[in-house]
């Protein structure tokens, strides 16, 4: 357990997710340093829990050059974050904390159990044994001016530091209470779960004190399309695989990709789906709809389709035909009928055409609030290299509320918890450098 005094620095980390935690896991190691967590839930890690119900994915095998390609704009922002925390070393620090990790078939990283509880409990555990505090039902709602007459005093009575702390309000089941920190780590995520924590209330405190924020936008999310009533009663809910989907980015390149998606109520939504949701969600942005091509049997060539398809059928209907020599049916099926008019299934050239690149319109993003994560946020130009804030100093940022994005598949979590590190240290780092 960590050792300290009353006048030891002290370090308020608020948000209690994979970022903010981490950053206290950074501030515990330094002996003489008090570390308190604020989150305005009952408990903290609820996002994380829920992100791990179906398997925790938490980080990814890949190499990592194409790993940081994942990041897309941001890559040479994250790229000094996962040095300093990359997949192995997330890897190696759940062994020491007693996890075992695995790599699945797709070259996810999963815990040996595939759940996120047991991790999150071992890891509470050790940081309480460091020596860190917990605030729960603590919702910071700003800063108060310099004037510290109603403050907790964190720190100590030295007027010379007083004028350099930070005076935080949290609105709690009892009231508001004023918290006098010597640093500060925000970790208050996006706004996508807004149920969990991320509510993103947190934007026009920020605006308040001139830090930019980037307008917050879904990412991995699903998207809207104008399904029939009879296609959207029949198929939702329905995997639709393998499928590949191609479309061409603002920037004019095509972009292809293979996998697996899933048709709702509104449109389609999926792994496949949250691969291309930021160059969808940017086409749509631009252009006020995106028109993206599926080709429904990405492992026949477009000769093989026409060869298949103009093969003579007998008394077959269409339908049965190309289930019988492509295995094309249901929810595939059900798409086809909803790109082509009824007289077009007479057409073996038009029906092979549009089975290889099927053309789906998309006309919105799905809320914010659905979304498995945000993009938009804190601008890294705003920030140092240890994540503060240019013009308030002593103040850190890390995790989803920093202005990038990432696709599913570990790539989120790994830069959260890196980003969480980093700001930990460059509050140690900032500390020593000001005599704190």
């Amino acid at each position: 357990m960590s050792t300290t005094s009353p006048d030891s620095a002290c370090v308020a980390v608020i948000g209690g997710g994979p970022a903010g935690l981490m950053a206290a896991e950074a501030l515990a190691t330094q002996q003489g340093v008090r570390v308190n967590v604020y989150d305005a839930m009952p408990s903290v890690g609820r996002k994380f829990l829920m992100a791990g119900k179906g398997g925790m994915n938490i980080t990814h095998s890949e190499s990592i050059e194409p790993f940081l390609g994942r990041y897309g704009a941001r890559r040479e922002q994250i790229a000094p974050l996962l040095d300093a925390f990359g997949p192995d070393s997330l890897r190696a620090w759940l062994r020491d904390l007693g996890v075992e990790t695995f790599v699945g078939s797709s070259g996810r990283v999963f815990p040996t159990d595939m759940k996120a509880a047991p991790m999150l409990r071992a890891w509470l555990h050790r940081l309480k044994e460091a020596g860190v505090r917990f605030h729960m039902r603590h919702k910071w709602v700003g800063w108060e001016s310099p004037d510290f007459g109603n403050a907790t005093d964190v720190g100590h009575e030295d007027t010379t530091r007083r004028t350099a702390q930070q005076t935080l309000r949290f609105m709690t089941p009892t009231g508001e209470q004023q918290v006098r920190a010597d640093a500060v780590v925000f970790a208050l995520g996006g706004a996508s779960w807004p149920r969990l924590g991320s509510d993103a209330a947190w934007v026009p405190l920020m605006s308040a004190r001139g830090v930019p924020v980037a307008p917050l936008r879904p990412a991995n999310c699903g998207f809207d399309a104008n399904w029939s009533e009879y296609f959207r009663e029949r198929f939702a809910g329905q995997p639709v695989k393998p499928v590949a989907i191609t479309l061409t980015d603002t920037d004019g390149n095509l972009q292809h990709r293979q996998g697996e998606f899933v048709v709702t109520e509104s449109g389609i939504e999926g792994s496949l789906v949250y691969a291309l949701s930021a160059l969808v969600r940017e086409r749509i942005l631009a252009d006020g709809e995106v028109t993206i091509t599926l080709d429904l049997a990405p492992g026949l060539s477009e000769q093989r389709m026409l060869d298949e398809v103009t093969r003579p059928r007998g008394s077959r209907s269409m339908s049965s035909h190309l289930q019988s020599r492509i295995g094309l049916g249901g929810v595939k099926l059900g798409l086809l009928h909803e790109a082509l008019p009824k007289e077009a299934f007479t057409d073996a050239t038009l029906l092979a055409q549009t089975i290889k690149a099927l053309p789906l319109k998309l006309v919105r993003a799905r809320p914010i609030e659905e979304a498995i994560s945000s993009a938009g946020g804190i601008p890294f130009e705003t920030l140092d290299t240890h994540l503060m804030i240019g013009h308030l100093p002593g103040a850190f940022c890390a995790g989803e509320m920093l202005d990038w994005e990432a696709p599913t598949g570990g790539y989120l979590l790994t830069a959260c918890f890196a980003s969480g590190l980093v700001a930990g240290r460059g509050v140690l780092a900032w500390l020593a450098e000001t005599g704190r």
